[in-house]
């Protein structure tokens, strides 16, 4: 493990993470230099492969989080974030850091519902968001979105930093 993929990894998502709980959002001035510098370090230590290696993992990154983003589920900033973590750490590993990211997201979801008492109700969203494609199609749910008066949401870089550490272990 390269020691300045890892600390600039982790001084990443850790700022982000805080930042996004005190304030709900993930600026833009914290994310794109560090997506910039994942390209940039990559291209200089392993060349054309590591510039391959860094657009590989940002394109995971867009295709993976980028769908939930369309869909109103999650925020741009959280796209962004995930997307400068995958130029740092490529492909092989954001894919296992994306799989540990949702475990943690869903388990923080489930204890913020329960502190709430909210779970009924965000099971049965779930539920609908899981089966409801059926009936209205691959498009944003009508009340179940980000920009909805009424939504609950989480800040997510917390769940993003929990993933993306674990996947340095695994």
């Amino acid at each position: 493990m390269n020691p300045v993929v890892w600390w600039a990894t982790v001084s990443l998502v850790l700022v982000a993470a805080v930042w996004d709980v005190r304030t709900r959002r993930i600026p833009n001035r914290l994310v794109l230099p560090f997506l910039v510098a994942g390209l940039v370090f990559s291209a200089g230590q392993y060349g054309i492969a590591g510039f391959v290696r860094s657009m590989e993992g940002i394109g995971l990154a867009v295709g993976a989080v980028g769908v939930i983003c369309w869909l109103r589920g999650m925020g741009m900033g959280d796209l962004k974030l995930c997307a400068a973590v995958g130029a740092w750490i490529g492909f092989t590993q954001l894919a296992v850091a994306l799989v540990i990211t949702a475990m943690a997201g869903g388990l923080m979801a489930i204890v913020w519902a329960a502190r709430h008492g909210a779970l009924g109700e965000s099971f049965d969203g779930a539920a609908d968001l899981a089966f409801g494609v059926v009936r209205r199609g691959f498009r944003p749910h009508p009340v179940l979105v980000l920009d909805h008066p009424r939504a609950r949401g989480i800040p997510y870089a917390p769940a993003i930093a929990v993933g993306t550490l674990f996947s340095f272990f695994c």
